[in-house]
């Protein structure tokens, strides 16, 4: 017998969105943090944007499980009073020679099942948005902003409303196999022992931690983990746009954009800053090449007008200068570790895909 049926490692929107299908499948679920609150890593440090599932390469799980997960996310968020808008964006050409760039982007978001995108033209454009400066745009009407932090209460509420639990301040140091079957998940505790918890199923939904924690299987030939931060500046006073802004996209990430929260407060990034270790710091410096991106498209931002506002870090498995990696979600069928799923390299279109990747570690259980 084990301590319990099923134990996901990682409290963050993917770890409670695999649990929840977990639960509603009927398993008897726990997931293990170790901070003293739900999505304090990556999952909080994004630009909480519901992606339309444009860019990504045809037939990778990124395409098929945003678009599937954009889906499921507006239904989720409207059935369960999560705070969400249909928002859109225009991705935009700033001078002509990028208008072929829209139409090939166009050609693949076509192919990943994104079939309502529409070419904008300048003249349209200056009707719409009078403040933007461009050859002519994408619009992605598909496109919206969520509240993550809503969204992973709500998670977290269906996981217990089915059986499940979230224990806090619960860092796992090591995992194991039992020579029985299933595995032994040892932990550490704010102000008590180590002890060990048994399971049959394990989800290792770690994040940045993921791919140390596999290590212990050589078997799983878990990746190497690289740290890819991502800048975030806040605009003072009101953005003159309606609508998310995205440039064409850069290597390394979607460039630097504009986009709303709820209250329809304007931040810009992120940027692309690989770094070594944790510092969530957003160094005002680096500021001063935003202004040049910005003013690709918005030639009228003011000097002075952007200030420091939040940074978070990729949990990235490939390094600088490398092509952009896929999900990669190894289950039973990949290292041969029967009731084992481990996810390595969740970055965007993570928060978007998370109800899809629920259904998808399910199913690899399954």
């Amino acid at each position: 017998m084990h301590d319990i049926e099923t134990l996901v490692i990682g409290a963050g929107v993917i770890g409670l969105a695999c649990a929840r299908a977990l639960a509603l499948s009927g398993r008897e679920v726990m997931v293990l943090e170790q901070h003293d609150l739900i999505g304090s890593e990556t999952s909080a440090r994004n630009s909480e944007v519901i992606h339309a599932g444009i860019y990504y390469p045809t037939g990778s799980l990124k395409a098929r499980l945003c678009v599937d997960g954009k889906h499921q996310l507006y239904r989720f968020c409207a059935e369960n009073g999560v705070g969400h808008e249909h928002i859109g964006k225009l991705i935009v050409a700033a001078h002509d020679a990028q208008l072929d760039e829209l139409q090939k982007i166009k050609r693949k978001a076509a192919e990943n099942g994104v079939t309502d995108l529409v070419f904008v033209n300048r003249n349209e454009l200056r009707e719409r948005e009078p403040a933007l400066n461009c050859a002519g745009a994408l619009w992605s009407p598909s496109t919206g902003i969520v509240d993550s932090h809503g969204f992973m209460l709500a998670l977290q509420g269906g996981l217990e409303a089915h059986g499940g639990q979230v224990v806090l301040n619960t860092k796992v140091e090591k995992i194991e196999a039992l020579p029985e079957g299933g595995y032994r998940v040892q932990v550490e505790t704010d102000g008590a022992e180590n002890y060990a918890i048994t399971c049959r199923e394990l989800i290792v939904s770690a994040g940045h931690g993921a791919p140390a924690l596999m290590s212990a299987f050589p078997e799983a030939n878990p990746p190497k983990a690289y740290l890819a931060k991502g800048n975030y500046f806040k605009l003072q006073g009101k953005a003159p746009f309606s609508t998310l802004i995205y440039p064409v996209p850069e290597p390394g990430g979607l460039g630097v954009h504009l986009t709303l929260d709820l209250q329809h407060q304007a931040r810009f990034g992120p940027d692309v800053e690989w770094v070594e270790s944790f510092d969530y710091r957003v160094d005002p410096t680096r500021g001063e090449k935003f202004y040049a991106a910005i003013r690709n498209y918005w030639p009228d931002l003011p000097d002075a007008s952007l200030i420091p506002d939040y940074s978070g870090i990729r949990p990235k498995i490939v390094g600088p200068g490398e092509p952009a990696a896929d999900f990669r979600i190894d289950g039973p069928e990949a290292h041969g570790l029967t009731g084992l799923v481990a996810l390595y390299g969740i970055e965007s279109p993570g928060l978007t895909s998370a109800l899809a990747i629920g259904d998808e570690v399910a199913g690899r259980l399954s």
